[in-house]
């Protein structure tokens, strides 16, 4: 988790088209960030793990959007080594767990941090950030919680324009995003555009 956790940056993509994957993840590497999560809301997200894996073994490289036991085995088998999920669910948990991979299991509330540090996860994803209380609503949390160690990696709503006051909070490990990583530059293949974007994102987390 550590090593997941290290550039305190977490790029969610949704990858169409697994031929792009390769290019995408090269781009990250080039800017600095050997950090990656490929959501499973498109079909082409198993293949595009698997062209990752392959090409690129220092990438650190996660499965997001695991909703069901069925696509931590198809992430598993494609060689992903971490699961991030919008909610808690222990049959996820479990077989992410099985199959010995890492997992952030997303929370919104205090008891769903209290139930996900009951069966052992003290890195969570807190989703949806923003609409959610943002920064406000992670201060709240850390009052009853932040002496369990728990930390949270907010996603949804976070950019260059607030990643820092996110970072700033001592409960926060790392944020998730996808400004750098945008469907539009990855379909126009601008990978000069989502390397600097990166790069930009890194500077301003202070990595």
């Amino acid at each position: 988790m550590e090593k997941i956790l290290a550039k305190r940056l977490l790029p969610a993509v949704a990858l169409e088209n697994a031929e792009l994957a390769v290019p995408l993840a090269e781009a990250l590497l080039k800017a600095g960030l050997n950090v990656i999560e490929v959501t499973f809301r498109t079909p082409a997200a198993a293949q595009s793990i698997r062209n990752i894996a392959q090409r690129f073994p220092e990438m650190c490289l996660g499965a997001g959007t695991l909703l069901n036991v069925e696509q931590v085995g198809q992430a598993a088998d494609a060689g992903a080594t971490f699961g991030v999920a919008p909610g808690l669910n222990e049959a996820v948990l479990l077989a992410a767990r099985r199959r010995g991979m890492a997992m952030i299991p997303g929370v919104l509330t205090p008891t769903e941090v209290d139930r996900a540090i009951g069966v052992g996860c003290k890195v969570l994803k807190f989703f949806p950030a923003d609409a959610s209380g943002g920064i406000k609503m992670l201060k709240a949390l850390a009052g009853p919680f932040e002496h369990t160690g728990v930390k949270f990696v907010p996603t949804g709503g976070i950019n260059e324009k607030n990643l820092r006051d996110y970072l700033a909070l001592p409960v926060v490990a790392a944020v998730g995003g996808t400004w750098m990583v945008e469907k539009s530059l990855i379909a126009g293949r601008d990978w000069a555009r989502i390397e600097s974007l990166t790069r930009e994102a890194l500077a301003l987390a202070g990595v």
